[in-house]
């Protein structure tokens, strides 16, 4: 009897689930060998290819949900929970329309990417760019959900019903959104400032809090930088804005770097110059731009010599300084090992009967 009376209630919806199941699989199969004849036409490492890979599934749930809108408008509206199916429908409908946005977005900005790749010559424009339009497609995404998930809410009448009665205390409750979510649209807002004025693209190299790195991920809320022994440091956008930070590539990324070097007072500077100018020539970090070498301090026990180097790069930088001050040390102990900083000590005349004693500077 139990049974019986099931199938009673399931025969209605026979029909109907049969051409919706048969509606879905001649759209999905025309579907798929749509996309399969676009990517045999497209090229692999093309745009369309791009944009077809990024949009085909999200797509491709928009269409079939519309296909079933389409069906289960023509079913008998006197059909049992037809109003729960298609409010399940609509749902998906929003659902999958929220994605594809989402999606579209994403492929758009992956293509504007792919069109302004970082050439040797270009790197600056193309990193410009990059940063740009990961701010600009992270707040679209953002929107797109916020539009989803309110046009989503805004089927169902009892939230409709709420919207309507609490409109009067709107201001009340707009004010504590905003300092409940103070956090994250002070970071919101200043990702767009951040976005306009450029103060620092993706893989610049910045120098912050005492840590050297690499721009490696821009958010709509916060910054990965990826230090130089490959960890992660994630400062919020907001930090940028209020604290100062060095950006070692805002121009160009040519850098000067200092090698420091104590010495005693009668180490020749003339050959320390001489060996230092060797060195550069033969280094292949060295970009040809800077060499000086200076005495800039000096203290009672030796006289400090500071040069000057230049390179490309951060990291071929750093590398010039740790060889440039290898070879001088070594030239220093090899040549005039005399030379090397030390303290040094007076004998003066004791009183009779006593020992000499150490005076030392």
């Amino acid at each position: 009897m139990a049974l019986e009376t099931l199938l009673e209630g399931l025969r209605p919806w026979a029909w109907p689930a049969v051409v919706s199941a048969g509606a879905l699989i001649l759209v999905l199969t025309a579907y798929w060998l749509t996309l399969k004849g676009l990517r045999r036409v497209l090229p692999g490492e093309g745009i369309g290819r791009m944009f077809l890979d990024n949009a085909a599934r999200a797509l491709g749930a928009v269409i079939s949900l519309l296909v079933l809108r389409l069906v289960w408008q023509g079913a008998p509206a006197d059909l049992p929970q037809m109003g729960v199916v298609a409010h399940v429908i609509t749902l998906g409908l929003i659902v999958a329309l929220t994605w594809a946005a989402v999606r579209c977005s994403a492929a758009i900005g992956d293509v504007i990417v792919h069109l302004y790749p970082p050439l040797e010559h270009q790197s600056r424009q193309a990193r410009k760019i990059e940063t740009q339009t990961r701010f600009v497609t992270r707040g679209l995404n953002i929107l797109f959900v916020v539009v989803g998930l309110a046009a989503a809410l805004m089927t169902f009448p009892p939230v409709r019903q709420l919207g309507t009665s609490l409109l009067a205390s709107a201001g009340i409750g707009g004010i504590v959104l905003g300092f409940a979510a103070r956090p994250v649209l002070t970071n919101l807002l200043a990702g767009m400032q951040i976005a306009l004025t450029q103060p620092f693209r993706i893989d610049d190299v910045l120098y912050v809090q005492g840590e050297w790195c690499w721009v490696e991920e821009v958010t709509s809320t916060y910054v990965v930088l990826r230090v130089w022994d490959l960890r992660r440091l994630v400062m919020p956008l907001q930090w940028f804005i209020d604290n100062p930070f060095q950006n070692w590539t805002r121009h160009t990324t040519n850098l000067i770097g200092t090698v420091f070097l104590w010495v005693d007072y009668r180490m020749p500077v003339d050959a320390l110059r001489a060996e230092f100018d060797r060195i550069l020539a033969e280094a292949p970090q060295w970009d040809g731009q800077t060499s000086s070498v200076q005495v800039t301090d000096a203290d009672p026990r030796a006289m400090q010599v500071r040069f000057l180097v230049s390179a490309r790069n951060s990291s071929l930088n750093w590398e010039l300084r740790c060889h440039v001050r290898e070879r001088l040390v070594a030239f220093v102990q090899a040549n005039f090992p005399e030379y090397l900083p030390r303290v040094r000590a007076s004998l003066e005349a004791s009183d009779a009967g006593q020992k000499p004693g150490i005076s030392g500077q």
